[in-house]
């Protein structure tokens, strides 16, 4: 703030908080549009309408930035995975597959952003906000897979077998989308793949009277 307790804004009359936000979507908006490949600092402070040196002063150079759009590429990739799960019933079978289609969804829209999110070469998990992020979202998949039995890796080998099918497939899908392509990944739905799950005991006590109210009706 200046000596009468005003906000400082830049010239273009952001404040710094909105700059930065303007500077993350601006990145957002260029890998969407362009790739990996059309994704700069000068691009970004170009797209925001700022200054060429907004971006370093930020988040201390290209590396930094790429932490911030891949932390905001994790939030909005966690919300849509919610929003999936929780547009349908209770059924634990149909939210962990309604989860699945969220992410896979994701992965398909965002190509450019879900490979930056993954890519240890170009970020660094070892940032708070960006493990905190990517923290939330894992924890999503980890709840979807709560109420089945454990195998013989136990819960998490549950969790990491599905997040493996998750992530193979969303790769291999896009190549299977390429125009003329003959892959055998074509006409393959993920419910295909995935295998039958147990129910815990505790869980499948709680869907019986569901299921019998249901019936009844």
């Amino acid at each position: 703030m200046d000596k009468t307790g005003t906000r400082k804004t830049t010239k273009t009359g952001h404040h710094h908080g909105d700059l930065r936000e303007a500077l993350i979507a601006a990145g957002i908006d260029i890998l969407r549009e362009s790739g990996a490949n059309g994704l700069t600092l000068r691009g970004c402070a170009a797209r925001a309408g700022v200054s060429h040196a907004a971006p370093a002063h930020h988040f201390q150079g290209m590396e930094g930035l790429l932490v911030a759009i891949a932390a905001r590429g994790f939030q909005q990739f966690t919300h849509l995975m919610i929003q999936e799960r929780d547009a349908v019933s209770v059924d634990p079978g149909e939210r962990l597959l309604a989860i699945c289609r969220g992410y896979l969804k994701f992965a398909r829209e965002n190509a450019s952003l879900y490979n930056l999110m993954f890519s240890s070469e170009s970020v660094s998990f070892s940032d708070a906000d960006l493990d905190h992020a990517s923290t939330a979202a894992y924890q999503v998949l980890v709840d979807g897979c709560a109420p089945f039995e454990p195998g013989p890796a136990g819960a998490k080998g549950v969790e990491i077998m599905i997040w493996s099918l998750l992530h193979g497939y969303a790769g291999l899908a896009r190549r299977a989308c390429s125009p003329g392509s003959q892959h055998p990944m074509n006409d393959m739905r993920f419910e295909d793949i995935l295998p039958p799950l147990q129910l815990r005991g505790s869980y499948a006590a709680e869907m019986r009277p569901a299921e019998s109210a249901a019936e009844t009706r």
